[in-house]
């Protein structure tokens, strides 16, 4: 099955994962400035994306820009992929698009290892997402080991546009923030994506 059939109890069940629900995964966040580029494309988008109110609106008209911006604040040294395939494993139905994926490479032509962040766009329910977020972290935690590129830490993100929910994966055990970052004030959401990949 791809990434879109399992369910939060699929992956940590095939995978033998540890939930750990009740956590605060971003304590001490430094924010960061948003360019006025970026202010003038979401005051533009966002009343456009949620008035379409599809994921494809939401995925590109807010959700696409902010992680363009996070490619800007890295000095264009990481990749930005969206919707490219991820095939990893068929056998453990770890294949699939995912919508988002940055890779701490700045290779752009192909996804390379290591692969860091994984973000999925939901029209509305988050938690509807939280299944197929962790299994691309799944596949991703393994495409790095395939490559030699093991980290410490992979993050997912499940996102409206305007409320993101994050996940963390250290070896066997799936971190599901507890609080949803809104994505206004932008200079709290920027900050978070910078320690991730920092």
């Amino acid at each position: 099955m791809p990434y879109s059939s399992f369910s939060l109890q699929d992956v940590v069940e095939q995978f033998s994962l540890t939930l750990e629900e009740r956590i605060e995964i971003f304590t001490n966040v430094e924010p960061v400035k948003p360019s006025d580029f970026l202010m003038m494309t979401l005051d533009e988008n966002v009343p456009l994306a949620t008035a379409i109110n599809s994921e494809k609106a939401r995925g590109e008209l807010i959700i696409f820009p902010v992680l363009l911006e996070v490619k800007r604040k890295r000095d264009y040294s990481i990749s930005l992929f969206s919707g490219k395939e991820f095939n990893v494993d068929i056998t453990k139905g770890l294949n699939g698009s995912p919508d988002f994926l940055i890779s701490t490479s700045p290779e752009q032509y192909y996804i390379k290892a290591p692969v860091m962040v994984l973000v999925e766009a939901k029209n509305q329910d988050i938690n509807s997402g939280l299944g197929q977020c962790a299994s691309e972290m799944i596949a991703a935690q393994i495409f790095n080991q395939k490559y030699n590129q093991t980290l410490d830490t992979i993050y997912g993100c499940i996102t409206t546009g305007i409320l993101w929910k994050f996940l963390k994966l250290e070896q066997q055990k799936l971190y599901i923030d507890i609080y949803e970052i809104a994505l206004r004030p932008i200079d709290h959401l920027l900050g978070i994506f910078m320690q991730i990949l920092n």
